[in-house]
């Protein structure tokens, strides 16, 4: 049985502007690759009413969950909830279990709850809170698609809180072999190699170093003792 698939909606000018580096994406790949959950797609957008809203439609429907980050915060241009909440054509509104977390935790820190603050308190109809151990304002669930903050301290503890409750497969495997010699060389037996092994994926990444070519060779599944095979037979393909 295939593993459960996801994608992941990065969201915000700052990140397609060049001023903020994505590391969120990178995080959620390897996090999902041990719950054996498939990242299979990522798209980064503008934020923009009506593109986010595209976007999640196109992803939920076609990925078992959808994980996105960014523009859950306390401005203006913090509008992710919003635009989720009209892709599944729900209302949004403050909610009470959300407003009383961030009223126990600005209470804490003497803090006024503003009218700015509780902006992030308002969660779609029918969602799930998401518990955000860092700074209290939470994420949330609605249908498939988990809303995370872009901040990636909060976004890690956000992933940690969900992927718990997400029924994963078989974790993703993977073995790798440097082989030096240039791609053209190899691609020929890889190619009748990939054919034998259909149920494993095996990716070339070519390198150059020391006016050497060469490429590492990793196979990738579900299946350790089958993969063992694959890299036996490479290995004998390319004796060094």
């Amino acid at each position: 049985m295939p593993n459960p698939t996801a994608a992941m909606l990065v969201i915000g000018d700052e990140i397609l502007s060049g001023r903020t580096r994505d590391s969120n994406m990178h995080y959620l790949a390897g996090e999902l690759t041990k719950h054996g959950i498939d990242l299979k797609e990522a798209r980064m957008v503008s934020d923009d009413h009506d593109t986010i809203v595209t976007a999640v439609k196109a992803l939920s429907s076609n990925h078992d969950h959808v994980f996105t980050s960014g523009g859950i915060g306390p401005t203006h241009d913090d509008i992710t909830a919003d635009c989720i909440a009209a892709a599944f054509d729900r209302s949004i509104d403050v909610r009470d279990d959300a407003r009383a977390l961030l009223a126990a935790h600005y209470a804490r820190t003497g803090a006024e709850l503003n009218e700015a603050r509780l902006r992030m308190a308002r969660i779609p109809e029918g969602a799930t809170l998401i518990e955000n151990p860092v700074s209290v304002a939470p994420g949330f669930t609605l249908e498939n698609v988990h809303v995370m903050a872009g901040v990636p301290s909060v976004f890690q503890a956000m992933v940690a809180s969900v992927l718990p409750t997400l029924t994963g497969g078989a974790p993703l495997l993977s073995q790798t072999l440097r082989i030096n010699q240039g791609e053209g060389v190899i691609a020929g037996p890889l190619g009748v190699l990939a054919k034998d092994f259909p149920d494993l994926m095996i990716g070339s990444y070519p390198f150059q170093k020391d006016g050497v070519y060469g490429a590492n060779i990793v196979i990738r599944g579900t299946d350790g003792a089958l993969i063992d095979q694959a890299m036996t037979r490479l290995a004998d393909l390319f004796p060094e």
